[in-house]
C-alpha cells in the first residue's frame, strides 16, 4: 500500500466538443480544441518539465521551463500557454530544449537553499524534481551573490510555515488563492530580484486575510508552504481516500499516513464535491481524533452525581441491556428510544433506528437532523415529490442568478462557498436575503446586486412579496407551469400571491426592507437567466420552516427553474451526513427511504426481511421524549453521536428531561454536555477509524474509508450491533457493505448502491437504480418526481416569540468558518487560535442606548433564560437585532431559545428569539452551575476495573 498519486496534467481540461489531432514527440494524439500542448502531452504519459503550472490553475507562463519545438514556428514557446492545433508537430525534448532548461533550473537554484536532505519536502519537491528531470549537474553562477537565503521563516499560522528562503515566486500560491479559493490575500510585492509572496502590508500570514483553506500550501512546489505536521513527523508513506466528517459539502480527501500516524489530509482532485479543494476544518482541523480528551473505554455510574467507573466492553453492554429490559418491563415497552447520528455513516445510523424499531420493539427514534433540516424533507416532498436537494454542487457553474437566503456559505459550506464566488466572479448575479450582511453581500471581487436585509421571522412574508412581483408582473413561465404543474393548484396559488395585501409595498411593515428593493430581486430571478436557489438553517429552523421551503418550490416552478443544470432549489446541509440521517429512517414516523411506518406494504417488507414483527404507530420524536421523561413515563436513552444538551432548544427542558431518565447512554468521542446526565458512556470512533458511507448535501453517496485501528477498539456499528445481541436481537454483519446492501434491498432510492459501485465509480447521487443506474445529478428533469408539480398557498403567519418592552430584541444564531457546530471537534485543535469563544454581535445604535463598550461582557436575557457573553459593536447586523454563533458549551445559547417550531415538523425556532441585552460583570449563574457539573461529570475513578 503506497501513496494514491494523482496525474497533474498542468493545466486545466477543455469541455470542447471538437477534437484536434497533432503530433508530440512523434506520437498522434487528439484532444479537445483549447487544450493546451502541456496537457496533450501528458495524456500521451509525456511530462514537460514545469514549476509554474498545475491543473489546479490557469495557465500562467512564467517559470519558462516548459519550453518546446513546434514545426513551423519561430522560438521556443511555452507548452503550458501554447493550444494544440490541427496538424501541430511538437518536439518537447533536444539538445537547444534541454541547454534553454538547464539554464533556467541554474538560476532558480543559485537562489535556493542547498539543504534538500534535510529539507522537510524532500522526496516530494517539484524543484528537486525538475532539477534532475532537466539534466542539472552544476550551477556555473555560484551561491555567493545576491540572495533571499536570510529571509525570515513565518510560523504564526497553526497549521503551516512560510519559508521565504525557499520560494521561487512562482505565483501558484497567488493564484490559488485568487481562483481556487476567491479570498485574494496573497500578492507578489516587490519587483524584479525583490519579489516575494507577501500575505498583504507586511503582515504575517495569521494576521491576513487567510482563511487557512491549504489551497497555496497544495499549490507550493517547493518546501516555501509546508505543512507543520510534515515538518514535524516527516513524508507520508501511503494513503487512503476517505470523506471529510464536517459540513454537508462532503469533501474527498487523501488521508496520508506514516503507519497508523495521520500526517496530513489532501484535497483529491478527483472528489466529485470539491475538486480538490478544501477548507481550515477539512483540511487542518482532524487533531481531535487523538485528543487527550478522547474518552477510549467504556463507563458506568449508577447516579449521574457518582464518578465515572471504567469497565470493560462487555460489562458495558450487558449493562446497557439489564438496564432497558428492566425499564420496559417496569414502565412498558414505548419507555425506551433511540438518537441517531448526522455525524456518523448511512451504515451506523440505519442500524440505530433499526435496533430501535426491531430489538425495542417500537418507533420512538428521532435524529438532529429534525432541528435542523426535516422542513426541508417535508416541503419539498410535498412539492416536487422528493426530500432533498435538486442539483449536484457543480449545477452553479451554469447559474446565472443566484438566490441566497438564510444561508451563509463561505463559513458554513467555504468549499462551496468558493465556487459559488468563482461563478459570481464569471459574472452570475447574487440575491441575498438575510437580516446580516453576511461576507458574500460585499466582499473583495463579489458584491451582491441585491441584498434584502429582513427581520427575523418574516422568511415567508418576504418570499410572498417576490411571489406577488412574478404574478402580477406576468413574469412566471406559463408554458412551464401548464406542462409541468397541477394548473389548480398553481391558480389559488397565483391568487393568494396576487392580493394587495402580499405586495411589497403592504408587507414593508413586517419585513422591514424596502419594496423597489424587493420588486428589483424578483425581477432579476424570475428574467435574469438560469435562477438557482441555495438555502439554509436561516430557512428551515423557523415555526414556518416548512411554508418557507414551500414558498421557495414556488418561486422555482412558477419560473421554470426547475428540472435542469444551473437552476434549481438547494438545501445546504449543516453536518456531514445530515441528509443521509434522513434518508436512512431516522424519523418516528418513516422507513428508510421516506416512507411512512403504518404503510402495510412497506412495514411487510422490513418485517419479513428482520424477521420481527413492527409496530405501525409512530413512535416518540425528542421533545416528546423530553416530555414523557418528565411526565415519568419515558426513562431509558441511547444517544448515538449527538449531544443534545448543547444544541436542542431551550436546555432547561432539555436537561430537565434527561435528569428523569434512569438510564442515559451516550455514544461519543468525548465526554460532552449531554454526558453529564448519562448512566453510560460508550466510546465512539472518528471517521478515521470507520468504515461506511456518507451522503452529501447534493445526495452524492461517498465511500468512507478506515485509515486507522479504532482506539476504541470498535467502529460504531459494532457497538449498536453488540447492543442488539445483548438484548436478543442478533445481527451478524462482518462488513458495512452488507448493511448497504440491505438498505439497497429495503430503499428504492438505494437499489442499485453497494460498496462495489462506489469503488469503480467513486460516488454516486441517488435515486440510483433501475431507471438510473449511475444516479441522477440533477433531479426532476422532463416531469417532478410526484408527477405534477404541486403549489402551496404560504400565508405568512408571524411566530408567536414577540419583541416587547421586556425582551425589545431579536436574536438569530449561525456558524463561524474556523469552528464547526456545537464545537466538540474543532474546539479540540488550533482553531481557536482564530475563534476562543462566541461573541454577540449588536449594531452600535443598541450598543450606545444600552451603555455597551465592544468587547466588553452582556448579559442576553429571554422568556425561557439568561447567559453572558461578550459583545462585538458591529453593524453587519441591523438595529433590533443581535447575532450569536454557538459553538462553545459555555455560551449556553440555547439557554435562551425558546422551545416554538415548525407547524410541520417540530423543526424548533433556533433563529427568532425575543431578548434585552444589558451590561454584566461575567458569566451567569447558569453558566457557573453548568461548568461546575460539567467538572463533576469528567471525574473518573483512579483504578479502572479490569
Amino acid at each position: 500500500m503506497g501513496l494514491v498519486h494523482e496525474i497533474d496534467y498542468g493545466t486545466k481540461a477543455s469541455n470542447a466538443a471538437a477534437l484536434v489531432t497533432l503530433t508530440i514527440d512523434g506520437v498522434k494524439v487528439s484532444v479537445p480544441e483549447g487544450t493546451s500542448v502541456m496537457r496533450a502531452a501528458m495524456e500521451i504519459g509525456t511530462q514537460i518539465p514545469k514549476l509554474c503550472a498545475t491543473d489546479m490553475l490557469d495557465s500562467f507562463g512564467s517559470c519558462r521551463l516548459c519550453l518546446v519545438e513546434i514545426e513551423g514556428r519561430a522560438g521556443t514557446p511555452a507548452s503550458c500557454t501554447t493550444p494544440v492545433a490541427e496538424g501541430m508537430v511538437v518536439h518537447t525534448q533536444n539538445e537547444r530544449l534541454g541547454k534553454l532548461r538547464r539554464g533556467v533550473m541554474e538560476l532558480y537554484i543559485s537562489d535556493h537553499p542547498l539543504d534538500c536532505l534535510t529539507c522537510s519536502a524532500n522526496g516530494n519537491c517539484e524543484l528537486q524534481d525538475m532539477a534532475g528531470a532537466v539534466g542539472l549537474r552544476e550551477v556555473r553562477y555560484g551561491y555567493e551573490g545576491e540572495n533571499h537565503l536570510d529571509s525570515a521563516k513565518d510560523v504564526s499560522n497553526p497549521y503551516f510555515q512560510f519559508d521565504p528562503a525557499k520560494c521561487i515566486v512562482c505565483s501558484r500560491c497567488v493564484r490559488a488563492c485568487e481562483e481556487v479559493q476567491g479570498t485574494f490575500a496573497l500578492t507578489i510585492a516587490g519587483r524584479g530580484f525583490d519579489s516575494k509572496v507577501s500575505p498583504g502590508m507586511e503582515e504575517s500570514f495569521f494576521e491576513s486575510e487567510c482563511v487557512s483553506c491549504g489551497a497555496c500550501v497544495q499549490a507550493c512546489p517547493t518546501a516555501t508552504l509546508m505543512e507543520t505536521s510534515v515538518v514535524e513527523i516527516g513524508q507520508p508513506e501511503h494513503s487512503v481516500v476517505t470523506t471529510c466528517a464536517y459540513c454537508g459539502v462532503g469533501c474527498s480527501f487523501k488521508a496520508e499516513m506514516r503507519g497508523e500516524e495521520l500526517v496530513r489530509m489532501v484535497p483529491y482532485k478527483d472528489g466529485k464535491a470539491n475538486h480538490g479543494h478544501s477548507c481550515v476544518k477539512g483540511r487542518f482541523a482532524w487533531g481531535y481524533a487523538t485528543h487527550q480528551d478522547r474518552i477510549t473505554r467504556p463507563m458506568i455510574r449508577a447516579k449521574i452525581s457518582d464518578p465515572w467507573r471504567e469497565v470493560s466492553w462487555d460489562e458495558a453492554i450487558s449493562h446497557v441491556a439489564s438496564e432497558f429490559r428492566r425499564i420496559q418491563a417496569t414502565y412498558g415497552k414505548g419507555s425506551i428510544g433511540g438518537i441517531t447520528s448526522s455525524r456518523c455513516t448511512n451504515e451506523e445510523t440505519f442500524l440505530v433506528q433499526k435496533l430501535v424499531r426491531a430489538a425495542f420493539g417500537n418507533n420512538n427514534v428521532d435524529t438532529c437532523a429534525r432541528v435542523c433540516h426535516s422542513p426541508t424533507g417535508y416541503g419539498l416532498s410535498q412539492t416536487f415529490g422528493t426530500s432533498a436537494g435538486t442539483q449536484d454542487f457543480d449545477s452553479v457553474e451554469q447559474a446565472d442568478v443566484i438566490l441566497l437566503i438564510g444561508a451563509n456559505p463561505t463559513d458554513g459550506h467555504p468549499v462551496f462557498g468558493s465556487r459559488m464566488k468563482k461563478r459570481l466572479r464569471e459574472g452570475a448575479k447574487l440575491i441575498v436575503i438575510d437580516p446580516r450582511r453576511i461576507d458574500l453581500v460585499r466582499t473583495p471581487h463579489v458584491e451582491a446586486a441585491y441584498h434584502l436585509p429582513l427581520r427575523p421571522g418574516t422568511n415567508v412574508a418576504m418570499l410572498t412579496a417576490l411571489a406577488h412581483v412574478i404574478v402580477t408582473e406576468h413574469l412566471y413561465d406559463e408554458a412551464f407551469v401548464r406542462e409541468r404543474c397541477d394548473l389548480d393548484a398553481f391558480t389559488l396559488w397565483a391568487e393568494f400571491a396576487a392580493a394587495e395585501r402580499n405586495s411589497p409595498e403592504a408587507l414593508a411593515a413586517t419585513t422591514g426592507v424596502d419594496p423597489q428593493l424587493v420588486r428589483a430581486a424578483a425581477r432579476l430571478y424570475a428574467k435574469g437567466g438560469n435562477a438557482a436557489i441555495y438555502y439554509g438553517l436561516g430557512v428551515t429552523e423557523h415555526s414556518q420552516g416548512t411554508t418557507a421551503v414551500m414558498a421557495l418550490a414556488n418561486l422555482a416552478m412558477a419560473t421554470g427553474n426547475i428540472g435542469r443544470v444551473g437552476v434549481g432549489v438547494n438545501p445546504l446541509r449543516g453536518q456531514n451526513n445530515v441528509q443521509g440521517s434522513c434518508d436512512m429512517g431516522s424519523f418516528p414516523h418513516e422507513f428508510s427511504g421516506y416512507r411512512h411506518v403504518s404503510t402495510p406494504e412497506v412495514r411487510q417488507a422490513f418485517e419479513v426481511d428482520w424477521g420481527v414483527s413492527l409496530d405501525a404507530e409512530p413512535g416518540l420524536r425528542i421533545p416528546n421524549m423530553l416530555d414523557a421523561a418528565v411526565d415519568g413515563t419515558f426513562k431509558g436513552l441511547y444517544i448515538q453521536g449527538e449531544d443534545i444538551a448543547q444544541s436542542d432548544p431551550d436546555i432547561k427542558h432539555v436537561t430537565a428531561g434527561l435528569a428523569a431518565m434512569e438510564c442515559v447512554v451516550v455514544q461519543d468521542l468525548f465526554l460532552n454536555e449531554t454526558a453529564q446526565f448519562a448512566h453510560v458512556f460508550l466510546p465512539g470512533s472518528t471517521f478515521l477509524e470507520k468504515n461506511g458511507t456518507f451522503t452529501n448535501a447534493e445526495r452524492r453517496i461517498q465511500l468512507v474509508r478506515k485509515v486507522m485501528t479504532p482506539k476504541n477498539g470498535y467502529e460504531d456499528w459494532e457497538v449498536t450491533q453488540l447492543i442488539a445481541k445483548a438484548l436478543g436481537y442478533d445481527m451478524n454483519y462482518a462488513h458495512p457493505s452488507e448493511i448497504m446492501d440491505e438498505i439497497a434491498r429495503l430503499t428504492p432510492s438505494f437499489a442499485g448502491v453497494s460498496f462495489d459501485l462506489l469503488e469503480r465509480q467513486g460516488s454516486v447521487q441517488w435515486p440510483c437504480n433501475e431507471k438510473a443506474p449511475e444516479g441522477t445529478p440533477v433531479m426532476h428533469v422532463g416531469g417532478f418526481v410526484r408527477g405534477q408539480g404541486r403549489f402551496f398557498v404560504t400565508e405568512y403567519v408571524a411566530t408567536d416569540e414577540k419583541t416587547g418592552p421586556r425582551f425589545p430584541l431579536l436574536l438569530t444564531t449561525g456558524r463561524i468558518l474556523s469552528q464547526y457546530n456545537v464545537g466538540a471537534q474543532t474546539r479540540r485543535t488550533a482553531n481557536t487560535a482564530w475563534h476562543e469563544e462566541d461573541l454577540l454581535e449588536i449594531h452600535p445604535h443598541d450598543a450606545e442606548q444600552r451603555g455597551i463598550n465592544d468587547g466588553a461582557w452582556v448579559k442576553v436575557a429571554s422568556r425561557a433564560g439568561e447567559t453572558s457573553l461578550r459583545a462585538k459593536v458591529t453593524d453587519r447586523v441591523a438595529p433590533g437585532v443581535v447575532y450569536t454563533t454557538f459553538h462553545h458549551p459555555m455560551t449556553l445559547a440555547n439557554i435562551v431559545t425558546t422551545d416554538y417550531s415548525d407547524w410541520a415538523t417540530n423543526c424548533p425556532e433556533y433563529k427568532v428569539t425575543a431578548v434585552q441585552v444589558s451590561p454584566s460583570n461575567g458569566p451567569t449563574e447558569s453558566q457557573q452551575t453548568y461548568a461546575d457539573l460539567g467538572r463533576r461529570t469528567r471525574q473518573i475513578e483512579a483504578t479502572p476495573a479490569e
